[in-house]
């Protein structure tokens, strides 16, 4: 009898203690998204970091605010704002009176206004007499000149309070922000997918490993032991050096010398705020046929020393077949073999259209930490005074052109500027705009050539004296940084040949993958991959596929209720994922499901081993 109640008084312990610490959680996200536009934004100024603990309720010092952002701090992510909270506590009724208290000595219960004033601006962060007057005038907690500190310190944590609930109201209310996903890093795919109530996967393991490898003994930065929990289940998967680059796509030059083949160039772009868009393409096919469909980063010639940082960014294509509207297009496959850094799929397609949808996990796509000393020149002035691009930015323009020429035939078309002027600008050039350029600049066939280009941006020096700023908002949105390196971006080229028919592949858009991407990246995963239930808690799927050189996980929820998931790598080696973080925590809609993440090797010629515990709270 006593060890079943103390069995319970623990178990009412932990729940209380899980509960607790998902307030404290959704209480830090309320406060970061009041502030920021995502939860995968960075603090990036003392400011900010200011704002957004006094949003959490807190009123920091500026010593306060010293002690977390120094001369070496950069950014703070949301993972570093929860460990600050954690330390940071708010004030309690008892502390601010203790405080009052001392300057009171007679313990009256009032401040005279003009000994609050003296203390105010001189003492600590001194505030200024306006400041100072702005509270004295304020009629709740002042009378005959004197502050009833009682009252104010009152209306002080009300205040707080209703700061808290606003942000928190605000989070329930709008259905973005709702979707947020807890990290500091790109997660491609912030919605929460609606399922249909299906049936159990014929794949589910129901053997899971509540036991944690024995080793890193770090506290994590969010609740994270799996033992802990109400449910968790583990999943480990061992990768052997550079296995993960195998040769599985096997290319028979002979056996497909006499297919037919269309080719078209593409672009991953890193957004400010971590998203990452592309071209979307539709693929035309007159007849049934088989096909090989590739792609890979598109290497550019670079100069000696100088390398392709994008290389190793991983890419994949995910091809839909178009129904009767665009918004329904079911999912045929995706290029899930592997030769080195090119993706494929081979297989047979009826005739009709798809859609190709580029896909690139984040992993190695993401925003630059380096901070860049000095800029590199983009024009200078000749001995006649006139204007000239450096051959640094000349450079730099015909690796863009070759990136936006997407057929490869050396010239740009209007369609093809128009995706370059979306993306620089957000405005479409339009055919009377076009004409214009053809009086000015060279064109072949009413196509813009190497030499126009670069004649178009000298044009855009000039306009402006001299002055680089247009150029740098053109290079920095391409993915350029102030060295002149593209380490935001990775062009890429699709490859698709045909045996019985001339396929035809068109770009479409210059966007983010959206929902159905996310659909398409979570069912792959969900058919192909591995499934597990969390022990204890039959609604709740883990589903786990390795492809090529990555692994990703898809949470399923087919509850009726929304559930927080803690997920803990701290036993992975080798590994980095598209969050960035080693513990984390996502919020899973009602009867929906979404990617818990993307993980590849850090060194791909080193072992690495995914260790991951998820864990619901």
């Amino acid at each position: 009898g006593n060890q079943k109640a103390t069995h319970l008084e623990n178990s009412q312990g932990k729940k209380s203690q899980h509960a607790e610490e998902a307030i404290f959680y959704m209480n830090c996200r309320a406060a970061y998204l009041t502030v920021l536009k995502s939860s995968l934004e960075n603090i990036k100024s003392k400011e900010q970091l200011s704002l957004v603990l006094q949003q959490a309720g807190r009123n920091p010092s500026q010593k306060t605010i010293n002690k977390y952002w120094t001369s070496q701090t950069s950014s703070l992510n949301f993972d570093d704002f929860c460990a600050i909270l954690k330390k940071e506590k708010p004030a309690t009724k008892n502390e601010l009176l203790e405080a009052f208290g001392k300057i009171d000595t007679d313990k009256a219960g009032y401040i005279s206004h003009d000994e609050l004033c003296k203390i105010l601006t001189t003492r600590g962060d001194k505030m200024t007499w306006e400041e100072v007057t702005s509270i004295t005038k304020q009629a709740d907690f002042n009378c005959n000149g004197k502050l009833d500190y009682n009252k104010f310190c009152e209306l002080y944590l009300s205040t707080s309070e209703q700061c808290c609930k606003a942000a928190r109201d605000r989070l329930e209310i709008d259905p973005r922000l709702r979707q947020q996903h807890f990290g500091n890093q790109t997660e491609n795919f912030p919605e929460g997918i609606t399922l249909p109530v299906s049936k159990p996967s014929p794949r589910v393991s129901r053997k899971t490993d509540h036991k944690l490898a024995k080793g890193d003994s770090r506290a994590p930065s969010r609740p994270s032991s799996a033992q802990s929990s109400k449910a968790s289940t583990s999943t480990t998967v061992s990768v052997g050096a550079s296995s993960s680059r195998n040769t599985k796509l096997i290319i028979e030059p002979d056996t497909m010398k006499e297919w037919q083949c269309a080719q078209s160039k593409g672009c991953f772009y890193l957004e400010e705020n971590g998203e990452i868009i592309s071209h979307k393409y539709r693929l035309h096919l007159p007849q049934r046929s088989a096909l090989c469909i590739t792609i890979k980063p598109f290497s550019i010639p670079q100069p000696e020393g100088k390398s392709c940082h994008w290389l190793s960014v991983d890419t994949a294509l995910f091809i839909l077949k178009e129904n009767e509207t665009q918004e329904n297009l079911q999912l045929v496959s995706f290029t899930e073999l592997q030769n080195k850094e090119m993706f494929g799929w081979r297989g047979e397609l009826g005739s009709g259209v798809y859609w190709l949808l580029p896909f690139t996990t984040g992993c190695r796509l993401r925003k630059e930490k380096t901070q860049i000393t000095g800029e590199a020149k983009l024009v200078w002035r000749d001995e006649d005074g006139e204007l000239t691009l450096t051959n640094e930015f000349r450079a730099a323009l015909l690796d863009i052109f070759e990136t936006i020429d997407l057929d490869g035939n050396g010239l740009l078309s209007l369609e093809e500027y128009n995706f370059f002027e979306l993306r620089t600008s957000g405005e479409k050039c339009d055919q009377e705009a076009w004409a214009v350029c053809k009086e000015n600049f060279e064109m072949k066939k009413n196509e813009l050539t190497r030499q126009g280009f670069l004649d178009l941006n000298l044009m855009e020096a000039n306009d402006r004296d001299g002055d680089p700023w247009d150029l740098w908002v053109t290079l920095l949105s391409l993915g350029y940084n102030k060295a002149l390196e593209m380490t935001e971006a990775c062009p890429f080229v699709i490859d698709i040949c045909a045996e019985r028919c001339k396929p035809r592949i068109k770009a479409i858009s210059l966007e983010a993958g959206g929902s159905q991407l996310s659909r398409a990246v979570c069912r792959s995963v969900v058919h192909k991959g591995e499934a597990q239930v969390l022990d204890g808690s039959e609604n709740i799927f883990i589903y786990t596929y390795r492809s090529g050189s990555r692994i990703t996980s898809v949470i399923e929820n087919k509850s009726e209720n929304k559930v927080i998931i803690h997920v803990n790598n701290e036993q992975s080696k080798n590994c980095l994922n598209n969050r960035g973080l080693t513990v984390f925590a996502v919020e899973v809609a009602p009867k929906s499901m979404m990617v818990s993440q993307h993980v590849m090797a850090l060194n791909e010629q080193e072992e690495w081993i995914y260790s991951c515990v998820h864990s619901l709270v």
